[in-house]
Formats: structure tokens, sequence, C-alpha cells
């Protein structure tokens, strides 16, 4: 029999909310989540697992990274985009 790799079909699904994560600067509370569009409810749940990951967190520390990236794990499970603004070119 022959090893024929059957291409995998991904389905595009539009964003079900959106959300801006924007950094205020030094001061604690560092960042503040925006709601463009989506459900009301679902964003609240999602931006409050965003605070409890960033509360204390300045973009140069080491572990904003990693949460940054479990929090756009997050995101992608439930279906949400998350824009970052945090004033400066990420390098990535």
């Amino acid at each position: 029999m022959s090893q024929m790799s059957t291409p995998e079909v991904t389905e595009v699904v539009d964003p079900v909310g959106h959300v801006q994560v924007v950094y205020l600067g030094p001061v604690a509370p560092h960042y503040e989540c925006r709601m463009v569009f989506g459900d009301e409810a679902q964003i609240q749940e999602f931006v409050d697992r965003i605070d409890a990951r960033l509360r204390l967190l300045p973009p140069h520390d080491p572990q904003f990274r990693r949460n940054r990236e479990r929090v756009n794990r997050d995101a992608e499970r439930e279906n949400l985009l998350v824009e970052w603004v945090l004033g400066y070119e990420d390098e990535n």
C-alpha cells in the first residue's frame, strides 16, 4: 500500500470577540483590557484571566512573555482575537 498523506482541512472561523490589551505605563496596574466586540460575559471572564496573569508584570519582565503566550493560547481556544498595544515594536 502506498503511504499517501491527505492534506488536513482547516476551517477558518471568524472570531467571536476582540479584546485590546493596552500597556498603561510603569505604575500598576500596567494594563487595561478593552472589549472591541463580542459577548460581554465571555469577554469579562477572559479579561479576568488576563488580569490574573498580567496584573503586576511590566512588559520587560521575562514572566510577561510566557504569560502573554498563555493569554494568546487561551484566546485561540475561545476563538477570541487579542490585540496587544504595548507602545513599542515587538521583535516577534
